[in-house]
Formats: C-alpha cells, sequence, structure tokens
C-alpha cells in the first residue's frame, strides 16, 4: 500500500498476523518492546524498528495488537500518534471496552488520524494462516481503504456497525469461550472427584454432541496438561471477560453467570497462572 505499513505488538496474535502479511507480500515495519519477538519477522523480510516512533516515521497505516487499554494509552496516544503524518489510518485488532473504542476513534479524529476498529476471532495458528474472521468497524471508505490488509489476515471480514460494535462482538464470543473453558474444567473436576478417570472423561466430552471446536481443542490441551506457549493467556481471558462484564452492566444487563467465570479465571491469574492457557482453568478445579 502507498505510504508503507507498519505492525506495533507482536504478542501471539499479532505476531501471527505480521507474518501472514510478509507472506502475502506485503512490505512491513514491525516493533515489538520485547526485541526478541521480531526475530523471525526479520528473517522473513521485515524491517524491525527500535521504537513506536522510528515504526510508523514515514508511514500512512499502522496495525497495532496491543493487550490492553493501558497499553494502547501508552503506545498508540503516547508515542505514535505524535508521529504519523495527518490522514494516516490505525487499524487497531487491540481488545477494549467498546466505550473506550468509541473515544479512541473520537481523539484520532481530533488529531487528524483515521481508525478502524478491527476485531480478530482466531488463535495464532490461524492468524498465520489468514484464516481469523475479522469485525470491523469504522467509515466505510476508511474500512475499503485497507481491505487489502484486512483479507490478508482473514477469511472473512464482516462489518458490524460504528465504533465500539466491533469491539462488543469479539467481547460476547470471549464470554462464550471462557463460559465454555470453565465449565468443562469445573463440570471434567466433579467427574474425577466421582471417581472417573480424568483423560477418559475429557476425551468422551471431545467427541460427544455438547462439544465444539473449543471445547475439542481445548479438552486436548488439559489432557496433556500442556499449557505454554498459550494460545490465549489466562490474564487477557480475565480481562475481556471483566471489560464485557461492565460494558453489559452499563447497558443494563447482568451477566451472573459469566461474573462466576470471570471470577474462576482472576483465580487462576492470582495463583500465578496468567500467562498460561487459559485451559489451565482445569488445575485450579482441584481441592
Amino acid at each position: 500500500m502507498s505510504g508503507g505499513l507498519a505492525f506495533v505488538g507482536l504478542g501471539n496474535m499479532g505476531g501471527g498476523m505480521a507474518a501472514r502479511l510478509l507472506a502475502r507480500g506485503f512490505e512491513l515495519t514491525v516493533h515489538n518492546r520485547t526485541a526478541e519477538k521480531a526475530a523471525p519477522l526479520a528473517a522473513a523480510g521485515a524491517v524491525v524498528a527500535d521504537s513506536p516512533e522510528s515504526a510508523v516515521a514515514g508511514v500512512t497505516t499502522v496495525l497495532i495488537s496491543l493487550a490492553d487499554e493501558h497499553a494502547v494509552e501508552e503506545v498508540l496516544f503516547g508515542r505514535i500518534v505524535p508521529a504519523l503524518a495527518p490522514g494516516s489510518v490505525v487499524v487497531d485488532t487491540s481488545t477494549v471496552s467498546p466505550g473506550y473504542a468509541v473515544e479512541a476513534a473520537r481523539r484520532l479524529a481530533e488529531a487528524g488520524l483515521r481508525r478502524v476498529e478491527a476485531c480478530v476471532v482466531g488463535n495464532p495458528l490461524q492468524a498465520r494462516e489468514g484464516q481469523l474472521r475479522v469485525y470491523v468497524s469504522g467509515p466505510e471508505d476508511d474500512v475499503a481503504a485497507v481491505r487489502p490488509i484486512l483479507d490478508a489476515i482473514g477469511s472473512e471480514v464482516v462489518p458490524t456497525g460504528p465504533f465500539g460494535t466491533a469491539t462488543t462482538v469479539k467481547l460476547i464470543f470471549n464470554l462464550l469461550l471462557g463460559a465454555q473453558v470453565a465449565s468443562l474444567a469445573e463440570a471434567v473436576g466433579y467427574g474425577v472427584t466421582a471417581g472417573l478417570d480424568r483423560d477418559t472423561l475429557l476425551q468422551a466430552v471431545a467427541a460427544s454432541g455438547f462439544s465444539s471446536v473449543v471445547m475439542r481443542f481445548r479438552a486436548e490441551l488439559m489432557r496433556a496438561g500442556r499449557y505454554q506457549p498459550a494460545f490465549f493467556r489466562s490474564v487477557l481471558m480475565e480481562k475481556d471477560l471483566r471489560l464485557a462484564v461492565a460494558a453489559a452492566r452499563d447497558n443494563g444487563v447482568d451477566l451472573p453467570v459469566l461474573e462466576s467465570v470471570r471470577a474462576a479465571f482472576a483465580s487462576v491469574v492470582d495463583a500465578g497462572d496468567g500467562d498460561l492457557d487459559a485451559a489451565v482453568v482445569i488445575e485450579h478445579t482441584k481441592r
């Protein structure tokens, strides 16, 4: 794309998306706070910048994939925005609250910049293969301007409406994900206390009509006790559940079942397992 392309934030999902863009022939400048995460991308042809400011110098389109609102404040508004030329587009794949998403768009517009809210659903393997589902919010012209990027990282690109709606869709998916993983862990924990073999029970659930792609995948991680590398870190699961429950409450809707799921993942984080995959919640059902 004219004016160059930068990618800031190379965690599991960001790194996968950046790798996919390189594989599709995009010229990419990348930056990550932990520099070693950029090494595989450098080997694939990316230019590695030593700061967010240098990553976006001279570019007109930047993608960000940051952990939370604090990181967006620090990296996007504190460092990237002052370095971007007016009219540049920020494609934001970070998961934040709907209210923050709306506010971020307003602040970027006041700075003469454009925001495309691009919330991705999938895992790091799907990110590398361009098989994410991408839910987008923003003006049609702005979305059209970055459509080649969205098509490269996603197998499906779905417009959702005004700013904040793509974020709402993403949070709803993560509510369902968290509920499935936590309910699987609790149900299996009960079965084990009743004398059932854990591996056999996990296999049975994964093969049943009650299963899903998510349940089968997490059941296998639970069977193997393989929680690293994390496909979805428990700390991020708790964060997304917390954002979703709070956003629902702001709309006058209480989510008591999902609040209990959030509390379960908060316990995982408090126990020091926040960087492990969300499937580790099964280890916290033990008594």
